[in-house]
């Protein structure tokens, strides 16, 4: 090795700068954000990672809370409701995602029970999540479970609009 190399690579903590570990997208991501880039979209772009991925690598730095979508994780406190759902919600398989159902139809029913319609959309939203997550990852079964909670809920609620008006709301379609 010639003396270059060596002093090279002793200044450079034992790396050649060919051998320069590059940063990983996480300390991209923190960088950006602690140089002043504050808005997600612009990290993602800029680092190649989606928007969900920037979100939660600076909320688990404890630099930006907030952010929240499809991916994000529930155990990250959304709103007042998250901490009835954190953790508890998953769908392994049609018994996990069972499972999930009747805890989100429960608190949907004490929601309702209560009167707290921002109860209910939580829940709502909760269940939506989880059936999105699901399909999306191929999981077909198991997302028919919260698919078949979400759509007995939607009943619920054009009946509950049919009452209201005193329509009926399939009428419109008839001869359509």
């Amino acid at each position: 090795m010639s003396s270059r190399k060596s002093r090279a690579a002793v200044a450079g903590g034992g790396q050649t700068r060919r051998g320069a570990a590059k940063p990983s997208r996480k300390d991209q991501i923190i960088s950006l954000f602690l140089s002043g880039m504050g808005e997600i979209e612009d990290i993602a772009v800029i680092t190649g990672a989606r928007p969900s991925y920037v979100g939660t690598v600076l909320q688990e730095a404890g630099l930006h809370s907030g952010y929240f979508d499809l991916y994000t994780s529930t155990s990250l406190p959304q709103n007042i409701y998250s901490k009835f759902f954190a953790g508890k919600l998953g769908f392994k398989d049609v018994e996990t995602a069972g499972e999930s159902v009747e805890l989100i139809d429960r608190l949907y029913r004490q929601f309702e029970f209560a009167g707290d319609r921002a109860g209910q959309h939580h829940a709502l939203t909760m269940a939506l999540t989880m059936f999105d997550r699901a399909r999306w990852t191929g999981k077909g079964r198991e997302a028919e479970v919260f698919l078949n909670w979400l759509t007995a809920r939607l009943g619920e609620a054009a009946l509950d609009l049919e009452e209201a008006s005193g329509e009926d709301l399939d009428a419109g379609t008839e001869g359509e």
